[in-house]
């Protein structure tokens, strides 16, 4: 099995810009030396650049601050949390509802203005000057997105959905949710999607959720100076996890005005973790998009907002569509659910491929990332408008009631270079915002509007053009391509089975845009509901949740979804939900005995001590082993031994500390940041003969498992509960025997990892699935 992060690895020797030494070679995870059998190496692809990641502390900290804050809280106190738990909710919802709009009416209105120019252009026949105008608007456009996003937020390019999963997996990826993060993409989606490039702002506003969501928790930036002390309450990470669940389902809910969809994608697509409560909040929240929306598109129903509303641009009706179909007409649907399947399977493929080629252009340095975006815009702009010259000019049908030709912005009928009373149907499709083309080949009634070469040429186009585009510098979504490109060949076998089937041919076309996301995406129950919500129709339902099971069932034949293939190219060490058959084959304890043995600390420590284990390790969890007969006692985290040494929190004695003394050092929100490195805290001498009682700040109900479990059921309990660290325990207690074999982290989980230093257990081929 291909070790995922060793993209990540190839990365490093040319991308590091003399940044990386010995010491990042170092487990920030495990308590094991630096020479190791086991892999831990903890780099991943982050923005423009391989860095350290770390895992996040999901699990409660049981230790006797937390017991006593717990214990002293009133019952207003409580309801005083669970309100403003709610309330950020709420904001949640009404920020990315309000974000979202701006960003739909920004692009609306440019992309609007810049056709309608292009084609008066055409009208006079000034088609070089309309091709300047309209290559430059889209070089522009696209050279501001870039731009903003190579030198100021390289987090802000791609989708940011697979760093949303690792997070919510409980990976930290740096500097994902920052401030500077959610600007450029905000600003970058804008200007990426009026650029007229293959993508769409779907992924992105998922992104923005996200960033708004942590942005909330955290305070604000204080990087920035813009923060809210009294929300610090939430600044940790099991609320945050929360928080950004919040984010990602109001994202899509934004994207697509699908409340009911956005809470499925995050159980389904996203969320690792899920209980009764987060659905509430989390439905809520998209509620309150939901309704945000609705109220700014009323009123710019209006014309108070430009173009933005006349088009649409939300919702893709297809209600008026009759459902009529047989036992007969099964058999073209699960055609299309087999043919969705494999071009999903065939465009993750061929995705993966592109992705390896730009990083090796990525990697020569920020210019070559902005030449490549900016060549895919000009390649983009020349297809865009070229291939229209070479669609032949159809004669309008006198007994539709719609104008035709008609060179406004929405309608099937552009005129283009045609002479008066015929139109262009490929024009139709590609001049034209996205979520316009997809409406027009989502329209009923039409089995005589588009040609079969035009609806080749189409599909064709936005196969190259979403190999091509996702992987350049700029905020980009699949959501819209994949949609364009399972329209096209939709409609394609309409047409083919027009004589045996009676299914309109826009029907078609929804189906084949489903099932090339669910064999693309492997999404199913979520993007079922997104397709029922956009088209309005719950006749749909039955043919399109069979399109979906069948997409899907193919597709996972061949590969991983699509956000699983960037996750192993990033290097971030998600862990699935399933395990490996052959990692029932192995203990534990086998695991253990081929690292190092774990460093421990005492329930009464010298401070030299701490500072040597926090100097010459970067591991973040020490069993406390003490007693006469050495017993476990629980487990600190190297963020509170920093507390500990920032505050100088020392005794001059061996002795435990009293309760008021530990109530008026600490509270249970300073054990819940992060703090400062260890180079960064100052001890004297003095100092470093004193002691400190670790008895206050150990978790005294860590997760253990016995020596003898299987790496399976283990790897399971860890990702299920949400771990950083599980230690492992003997089987028997006796005299001599140690009370810990060892500790287990992430890493050590992967089966990547495992596979490399136990072969044997892997050979069959059989098992391997994907890159």
């Amino acid at each position: 099995m291909e070790q995922p992060n060793r993209f990540a690895e190839v990365v490093t020797t040319t991308d590091m810009e003399g940044q990386q030494n010995n010491e990042e070679e170092r487990d920030r995870e495990s308590n094991y030396s630096l020479h190791q059998t086991l892999s831990s190496t903890q780099l991943a692809i982050v923005g423009a650049k391989v860095s350290h990641i770390e895992s996040l502390d999901y699990e409660i900290n049981e230790n006797d601050i937390f017991k006593h804050d717990w214990g002293k809280r009133s019952r207003a106190q409580a309801l005083q949390y669970v309100f403003i738990k709610w309330t950020l909710a709420f904001l949640v919802g009404l920020l990315t509802g309000g974000v979202a709009t701006l960003i739909s009416l920004s692009i609306e209105n440019i992309s609007g203005y810049k056709f309608r120019a292009v084609v008066n252009y055409i009208d006079d026949k000034r088609y070089l000057t309309g091709f300047a105008f309209f290559a430059g608007a889209n070089f522009l456009l696209t050279l501001g997105a870039a731009f903003l996003t190579v030198y100021f937020a390289p987090t802000a390019a791609g989708p940011g959905v697979s760093e949303i999963k690792a997070y919510l997996n409980g990976v930290d990826t740096p500097n994902m949710f920052g401030a500077a993060t959610l600007f450029v993409k905000i600003i970058g989606s804008i200007g990426a999607v009026s650029a007229g490039l293959d993508l769409g702002k779907e992924e992105p506003l998922i992104h923005i959720g996200t960033c708004i969501a942590s942005l909330l928790g955290q305070g604000g930036s204080d990087r920035y100076k813009l923060s809210w002390h009294w929300l610090r309450y939430f600044n940790n990470d099991r609320d945050k996890r929360d928080l950004i669940t919040y984010g990602s389902s109001s994202g899509v809910c934004a994207a697509f005005r699908a409340p009911v969809a956005g809470v499925l994608f995050a159980l389904e697509e996203v969320a690792t973790w899920w209980r009764s409560a987060l659905i509430w909040r989390t439905f809520f929240s998209t509620a309150v998009v939901a309704v945000v929306l609705r109220a700014f598109i009323d009123f710019c129903k209006s014309g108070s907002c430009g173009l933005f509303g006349r088009g649409g641009l939300i919702m893709f009706d297809v209600s008026g569509v009759i459902v009529r179909y047989h036992v007969m007409d099964i058999i073209p649907v699960v055609i299309i659910g087999v043919i969705g399947g494999l071009l999903g399977s065939l465009f993750n493929h061929v995705l993966h491929k592109v992705l390896r080629l730009y990083n090796l252009i990525n990697e020569k340095g920020k210019l070559h990332k902005l030449l490549l975006a900016l060549s895919v815009s000009l390649f983009t702009s020349i297809c865009m408008y070229g291939l229209p010259f070479l669609a032949k000019c159809k004669a309008c049908d006198s007994s539709l009631s719609e104008s035709c030709p008609g060179n406004g912005g929405t309608g099937n009928f552009k005129q283009f270079n045609c002479p008066n009373g015929y139109y262009n149907d490929l024009a139709t499709l590609l001049l034209t915002t996205k979520e316009d083309a997809i409406r027009n080949i989502f329209s009923l009634n039409t089995a005589t509007e588009f040609q079969v070469t035009s609806l080749l040429i189409f599909f064709v186009l936005y196969c190259i053009l979403g190999a091509i585009t996702f992987g350049i510098a700029v905020p980009s979504g699949l959501f819209i391509p994949i949609i364009l490109m399972g329209s096209g060949y939709g409609r394609l076998l309409g047409i083919a089975m027009r004589p045996y089937t009676k299914i309109d041919q826009g029907l078609y076309a929804v189906l084949g845009a489903a099932s090339l996301m669910a064999g693309s995406m492997r999404m199913t129950v979520s993007v079922c509901v997104i397709f029922l919500e956009l088209t309005n129709n719950l006749l749909l339902l039955p043919i399109t949740m069979l399109v979906l099971l069948i997409a899907k069932s193919v597709g996972d034949c061949f590969n991983p979804s699509i956000y699983e293939i960037i996750l192993e190219l990033k290097g971030l060490p998600f862990l699935k939900a399933h395990p490996e058959p052959w990692m029932r084959n192995i203990t534990v304890g086998e695991l253990a005995d081929v690292k190092p043995p774990v460093v421990t600390l005492q329930g009464i420590e010298k401070v030299r001590r701490i500072v040597e284990v926090l100097n010459y390790t970067t591991h973040n969890g020490f069993p406390v082993v003490d007693g006469v007969i050495p017993e476990l006692h629980g487990l600190v985290l190297r963020t509170h031994l920093l507390l500990v040494l920032k505050k100088k929190w020392f005794l001059n004695e061996k002795r435990r500390t009293e309760d008021w003394e530990v109530e008026e050092k600490f509270t249970w929100i300073d054990l819940a940041e992060r703090w400062d490195k260890i180079e960064d805290i100052a001890v004297t001498k003095d100092e470093m003969e004193m002691y400190v009682d670790l008895h206050p700040l150990i978790n005294t109900t860590p997760h253990t498992v016995v020596e003898s479990m299987s790496v399976a059921k283990a790897m399971v309990a860890f990702r299920q509960v949400g771990l950083r660290h599980m230690i492992i325990v003997p089987k028997y207690q006796a005299a001599g025997v140690l009370p810990v074999v060892g500790i287990l982290t992430r890493q050590d989980l992967r089966a990547c990892n495992i596979s490399n230093v136990f072969p044997n257990l892997a050979t069959s081929k059989s098992s391997k699935k994907g890159y």
